[in-house]
């Protein structure tokens, strides 16, 4: 399999070195090549693959990478770049016949079209969300909707959390400016990324977003044209509630989780040993030990592990080998979007906004 990398920044390069580490580990001859319009981002990306053992030509467009591989044929792609490209270089993409693996979008441009195409074409549109394949979140989701079955002889309890992920904004880029990143605008913000990354997981566990209602403020001195700081009330289909609060001003960075209800009580730090769960025969807290391995990388938030970016490429993989479906889809996303747009839109105003359409 031929899998073209578009973008060669921090992200692209990561994909870049965990596609080799699969390609050697799982056996799955996985040959890799890369673009970026930027030559020092091409050269750095040679040189780490070099380092790495492997070789990994570049091109400074698509359409030259195509080209360069028509003998041997590109399958997939891998972008990488900011969201705002996405919608077009997905549409590039799917018209040369390549399946699609895109980070985090942000924002819905394109999307109808573009599942459109896919669906056209019969090629795969394969959307990052990766909270959604670490270890943690899935043991939470598994709880929570264990706690919460109403099936016969349950005790269908209503859970209650608190949730509040953020890092100051020059820290989440320390090597550049937070201008010359996209968390540093206002389409793309960095408090919009959080929401973005987080929900899809939120919504699994927790379930479908009936409610919220909305503080924002600005918090910092930041050069910045957007609010640094949400606080959100939201409610649940399922009954559960919760506060989620969100900012681009911690510093150190925070990930910190609660949820509670009758006979229930779990709390997460965001490391990977910072799980905790009341037992109630024991009266006391204990730590939840789901890793036997953990894979972190210097330079990076120390709550961020590498194990769910390795999981999430190797569905990718899955999918298209036709062996699963996508465990997120464009279509979940699209509501995502639109729930994180009304909380922007309500820009601190503390009324109570329902999702409902109509």
């Amino acid at each position: 399999m031929r899998i073209l990398i578009i973008g060669l920044g921090s992200m692209g390069k990561r994909r870049m070195r965990l596609l080799h580490e699969i390609s050697v580990t799982e056996k799955a001859n996985i040959e890799l090549v890369g673009t970026d319009g930027r030559s020092d981002r091409r050269c750095e990306a040679e040189k780490q693959a070099k380092e790495l053992g492997f070789t990994f030509r570049t091109y400074d467009s698509i359409k030259a990478a195509v080209e360069a591989g028509e003998s041997v044929g590109i399958d997939a792609a891998v972008i990488s770049t900011s969201p705002l490209s996405h919608a077009l270089i997905i549409k590039e993409c799917l018209g040369y016949g390549l399946n699609v693996f895109t980070e985090l979008n942000l924002v819905s441009d394109g999307y109808e079209d573009n599942l459109a195409l896919a669906k056209e074409k019969g090629l795969t549109l394969f959307l990052s969300s990766t909270p959604i394949y670490r270890d943690e979140m899935r043991y939470i989701t598994d709880k929570v909707k264990d706690v919460s079955d109403c099936g016969e002889g349950k005790a269908c309890r209503r859970l209650n959390y608190t949730y509040h992920v953020g890092q100051y904004l020059p820290d989440w880029h320390p090597w550049e400016s937070y201008k010359d990143f996209f968390i540093g605008s206002k389409r793309t913000n960095g408090c919009r990324e959080i929401l973005a990354v987080e929900l899809p997981w939120m919504v699994k566990a927790f379930g479908e977003i009936e409610s919220v209602q909305c503080i924002s403020s600005r918090q910092t001195a930041l050069d910045i044209d957007f609010n640094d700081c949400y606080n959100i009330l939201i409610k649940h289909k399922t009954g559960h509630t919760g506060v989620f609060t969100v900012d681009v001003v911690s510093r150190p960075p925070v990930r910190s989780l609660l949820i509670s209800g009758e006979g229930f009580y779990l709390t997460w730090d965001g490391s990977p040993e910072g799980l905790a769960e009341y037992d109630e025969a024991e009266s006391k807290l204990k730590s939840v030990d789901i890793y036997t391995h953990v894979e972190h990388r210097e330079g990076y938030n120390p709550t961020i592990v590498e194990n769910m970016y390795v999981t999430e490429l190797l569905d990718f993989l899955a999918v298209l080998r036709g062996e699963k479906k996508a465990e997120y889809s464009f279509e979940e996303d699209k509501v995502i979007l639109d729930i994180i747009d009304r909380i922007e839109f309500t820009y601190g105003l503390p009324r109570m906004l329902s999702l409902k359409k109509g």
